[in-house]
């Protein structure tokens, strides 16, 4: 009995120390959770073959304890866990950060960003010069728009 005892305690250890790994390392969420929960049982188990070897019955309540509290909090967590985009659970590599770097980098670089809130007030000519005509209110700039494309009754 000595011998099973001593078998079953170490595979117990050994399966609380992964849990605990696993829990630490996720990448998510409900990986840690059920990692926890693994943990949870391996110290039932525990308490248990302790419970078996010593003949003690009085640790009972503690084990329906433990057990509710692993249940109630598995299931607390996995209903109100929010729902991770595939990938986002995990940790990139350096290849893939570098990877998504130099994508945005290509981004802004086609898509600049304005360095002043003046560019969008007075934008520039493609060619360099700047515009030197300003419109200062809105009749200016219905006039000017007029103008430009001619009254109302000829279009």
């Amino acid at each position: 009995m000595t011998v099973v005892a001593i078998i079953c305690g170490v595979m117990l250890v050994t399966a609380a120390i992964l849990a605990l790994i696993r829990a630490e390392r996720g990448p998510s969420m409900l990986d840690r959770t059920v990692a926890l929960d693994v943990f949870v049982t391996t110290l039932v188990g525990g308490i248990v073959l302790e419970s078996a070897l010593s003949g003690r019955l009085d640790t009972l309540p503690i084990l329906i304890v433990l057990s509710l509290v692993g249940f109630v909090g598995s299931v607390t967590i996995a209903r109100f866990a929010a729902v991770e985009p595939e990938g986002e659970g995990r940790v990139r590599t350096l290849e893939e950060i570098a990877q998504e770097e130099a994508a945005r980098a290509e981004a802004d670089a086609e898509h600049p960003i304005l360095d002043e809130p003046r560019d969008l007030i007075e934008p520039k000519d493609p060619k360099g010069s700047e515009h030197t005509t300003t419109i200062g209110s809105i009749p200016q700039a219905a006039k000017a728009v007029q103008d430009i494309t001619g009254p109302k009754e000829e279009r």
